[in-house]
């Protein structure tokens, strides 16, 4: 009986030991994803929950910059004017600077709408209005304030490393101009024509654009600096007088080309247009402040000063 006793008291203590082990453990606390805070270009405070998987982009240069970082998967949406990428152009059209369709944004349900200094700080309010999350880039007028945008924009997509490369892989590109253009002294002088509708009074860039960032960076003197403000329109007297080595034609978008512009009463007496240096450009590589800044500095090397670049 006492042996008994003891096998009885041996198998209970088996049962509760067995027991205990076979209990699921208490699954660990998940991590929760901390929320992005970020600032917009208008000094607001941008709060998003996670990434945004859901964007719309209502600015060519923005679109770009979605792509080139990796999130081009997650755009829904663009603007007229959004052409690049290629893929680009397969997603709705929502309107452009003369209106946009709120209707459409809203029923495309983004979780966040990328906005550009084209766009006037009410159209960041009509869309708030609708219950939507808006961030606002502004204009870089430097690569060194183009570099963070593109990181700001990997942030909110869930794309930093992939931004981050991305920068380092423009820097080098940028840092490789600058070396071979580091000996030259002689700086040609350039009109960069925006739009020549009016061949007597032509719209050109002055100081303070990109496209007047990038010719000094290219070792070129911009002549619609002398105008004095960012854009505006220079009197073909004013050109005559400027008399510039090149003319880059940034409304070959448009059509305009070479042979139109020498055709223009008193432009052939220019020297570009007497030595055959005025050249079509594509604008896009210009004015967009993306990533194809770099392409268009590079293409600025190869054509004011022949030099070489992949």
């Amino acid at each position: 009986m006492k042996r008994h006793g003891v096998l009885l008291v041996f198998v209970l203590l088996l049962t509760l030991v067995l027991g205990a082990c076979a209990q699921p453990a208490t699954p660990a606390a998940t991590p929760t994803a901390s929320p992005i805070v970020m600032t917009d270009g208008l000094g607001r405070t941008v709060t998003l929950a996670a990434p945004a998987q859901r964007v719309i982009s209502l600015a060519p240069s923005n679109t770009e910059i979605l792509y080139a970082v990796g999130a081009g998967s997650q755009v829904v949406g663009r603007d007229n004017f959004s052409n690049y990428p290629p893929e680009a152009l397969e997603l709705p059209g929502l309107g452009d600077f003369m209106g946009f369709s709120i209707e459409q944004i809203v029923a495309l349900n983004p979780d966040l709408v990328l906005l550009a200094e084209i766009h006037p700080p009410e159209l960041v309010k009509s869309l708030e209005d609708a219950g939507l999350t808006v961030f606002y880039l502004k204009n870089p007028l430097t690569m060194e304030e183009m570099y963070p945008m593109l990181i700001t924009v990997g942030e909110l997509t869930g794309h930093k490393a992939e931004a981050e490369t991305l920068v380092t892989q423009l820097s080098v590109r940028v840092a490789a101009v600058q070396q071979k253009l580091a000996n030259i002294e002689e700086r040609p002088t350039v009109f960069y024509e925006i739009d020549g509708t009016d061949p007597s009074k032509p719209w050109t860039t002055g100081n303070g654009t990109f496209i007047d960032t990038l010719l000094e960076m290219a070792k070129a003197e911009n002549v619609g600096r002398a105008m004095g403000s960012q854009y505006g329109q220079m009197s073909i007297e004013a050109l005559l007088e400027a008399d510039p080595d090149f003319i880059l034609l940034g409304d070959a978008n448009f059509g305009v080309t070479p042979e139109q512009v020498a055709a223009r009463p008193g432009w052939g007496e220019l020297t570009a247009v007497k030595e055959g240096r005025v050249l079509p450009f594509n604008d896009d590589l210009a004015s967009r402040p993306g990533p194809r800044l770099v392409d268009g500095l590079e293409e600025l090397a190869r054509i004011l000063h022949a030099v070489p670049v992949p």
